[in-house]
């Protein structure tokens, strides 16, 4: 279906610059590619759209749900949305009635806020989540009481534990929420740095049980995904933070991402690297509620390039194997074969069909966008091999809200 609306009005969706945190969510949604991206603004082709609203739920800001009607042979270009630093009021074209208003525009405006499609619901046992709490424009401001590196020194990777202290502001989170950050200063265009996402690295009771704290898990970003120099802003901002620094937050965000809650739940973990914050949320609210015997299992696949790299080795390792069944896949390791958590988890075919049929157990991946292939791949041939067919599985699992994905 084509964007036009009318003969002579179209509805054009748009991204709001302002409260877009530049997640990326959306253009990794969209079915079609209409979403794409520069240095500083998402945006929506007007001629690739065809409002099927997968990229609406999925939006943690609701920058993603913003619609003008435009004169259908001149929408907003491409180059205009990337120089937008806010949203076009709405246009003189708008007419005051829906009697004025063709009735294509108005049947395409109602699909187009309905706001249908998307996201994997909850857990029906997640506790409730808040978000948006604190805005750009609104930050909560929180005070640094811990960056720990958790890599070795001579590792490639330096990964940093920061843990933040709100005060008196009330920041209220879950295991599985983000949330953003903003980087002082401008940047290379003259503006003001976007927000930088974050997933939240405690559980919902404080890094340190019962105190307005959080931890965050942040690798410093030296170089981009093609192995090119680069330096991240906020990466970089995050892992040179003093104690007693003061930093602007603003969330929090993520309403599907969630832990479940119901006694007997299990729940199988895959992550690489810094994909591991939502993970040691998750396990660190399991460990402590350990005494209360109300959770099932906990697997976890985890993968880095050598054990030097992986984030909290050293806890993980003291964890009994009654309460977490862990596999570590090393993929640069002297003298021992690459190994990556897809590799482990055909390994464990056995143990992990289990879980895939467990109605109780709830599926987390989080990483890198490149390893997501190799996983689902994973659970296909591990399904094929014990009597589990992946492509009628897969969105059962979805519509359960068993299986729950979040690379970028």
């Amino acid at each position: 279906m084509a964007a036009a609306a009318s003969v002579g009005y179209a509805v054009q969706h748009l991204i709001d610059p302002e409260i877009c945190i530049r997640c990326n969510t959306c253009e990794a949604t969209c079915p079609v590619k209409a979403i794409t991206h520069d240095s500083r603004n998402y945006v929506v082709d007007f001629n690739t759209c065809n409002f099927c609203n997968a990229c609406i739920a999925p939006c943690p800001t609701g920058a993603i749900d913003n619609w003008r009607q435009v004169a259908k042979t001149t929408p907003f270009s491409l180059d205009e949305q990337f120089s937008w630093d806010s949203l076009p009021p709405q246009s003189d074209l708008e007419v005051g009635s829906d009697a004025e208003v063709p009735a294509e525009v108005r049947q395409l405006t109602e699909i187009a806020t309905a706001g249908q499609g998307g996201a994997v619901a909850p857990p029906w046992s997640a506790a409730h989540p808040y978000v948006n709490l604190y805005s750009v424009d609104r930050p909560a401001i929180a005070t640094v009481t811990g960056n720990f590196r958790l890599t070795d020194d001579g590792a490639s990777a330096d990964v940093r534990h920061i843990v933040l202290d709100f005060g008196s502001s009330a920041f209220p989170v879950l295991e599985g929420q983000s949330v953003g950050v903003l980087p002082p200063g401008l940047d290379p265009n003259g503006k003001p740095h976007h927000v930088r996402l974050y997933s939240v690295a405690s559980p919902r009771d404080g890094e340190r049980p019962r105190y307005n704290n959080i931890a965050l898990t942040i690798k410093r970003v030296t170089q981009d995904h093609q192995g090119s120099p680069a330096s991240g802003a906020g990466s970089n901002y995050m892992c040179d933070l003093k104690i007693g620094d003061a930093v602007k937050v603003v969330g929090p965000y993520g309403t599907s991402y969630l832990m479940p809650n119901h006694p007997g739940s299990s729940i199988m973990m895959i992550c690489t690297g810094t994909g591991s914050a939502p993970m040691r949320a998750m396990t660190e609210r399991r460990r402590r509620r350990a005494a209360l015997k109300e959770g099932g299992e906990l697997m976890l696949f985890f993968g880095a390039r050598r054990k030097e790299e992986l984030p909290y080795f050293g806890p993980l390792m003291k964890l009994p194997r009654e309460f977490i069944d862990i596999n570590l896949a090393f993929s640069r390791e002297t003298d021992q074969p690459k190994t990556y958590v897809q590799d482990l988890i055909r390994a464990r075919g056995k143990d992990v069909a289990r879980l895939l049929r467990d109605e109780s157990c709830y599926i987390y991946l989080c990483g890198l966008k490149g390893m997501e292939t190799g996983v689902l791949e994973a659970f296909r041939d591990v399904c094929r091999d014990h009597g589990l067919d992946w492509d009628r599985l897969k969105p059962e699992l979805h519509a359960k809200s068993r299986l729950h994905i979040e690379t970028y």
